[in-house]
């Protein structure tokens, strides 16, 4: 039985010995198959980052060009407004211009209106400028319409 357990180790020893020299030879046999599967794989991920990179680059170029698109239009939308209403303020400056003339106008003519048959209180207000004068020269039209000059001296 002694025998037996030393021929049994001895053949576990064997055993064992050629496993670990055939572990050996496989590692050594897949070893290199494993490099290239493990650069394949590295080399694709490193492709696929590169086209997630390109694609990432150009939806961020596309988004740049649609804002500066949108940017533009604003602008472009912005100046109509602005120039509608400048047209707007022009027409409605125009609109108080004429107001203001018509305003005038009738002004105009309520006073002439009542200064004619009035000849008396015309002569009173010019003789009022007179006396009011601060020694100015003051032009009187006379007859033939020519002012007399200097008539004083």
């Amino acid at each position: 039985m002694y025998r037996n357990k030393e021929a049994q180790a001895l053949g576990l020893m064997a055993a064992l010995v050629a496993g670990g020299v055939v572990l050996v030879v496989l590692t050594l046999a897949v070893w290199p198959r494993y490099n290239l599967y493990r650069m394949e794989m590295s080399g694709r991920a490193a492709l696929k980052e590169a086209e997630w990179s390109k694609q990432i680059y150009i939806e961020e170029a596309r988004a740049r060009e649609a804002a500066a698109l949108m940017q533009a239009n604003a602008r472009v939308t912005l100046a109509e407004a602005e120039g509608k209403a400048q047209m707007v303020r022009a027409r409605a400056e125009g609109q108080a211009d004429i107001e203001r003339a018509k305003a005038a106008a009738e002004a105009n003519r309520i006073i002439g209106a009542s200064l004619k048959g009035n000849d008396e209180y015309l002569r009173y207000v010019w003789i009022k400028g007179l006396q009011d004068g601060t020694g100015e020269r003051i032009y009187i039209p006379t007859e033939a319409g020519l002012p007399i000059l200097e008539a004083g001296r």
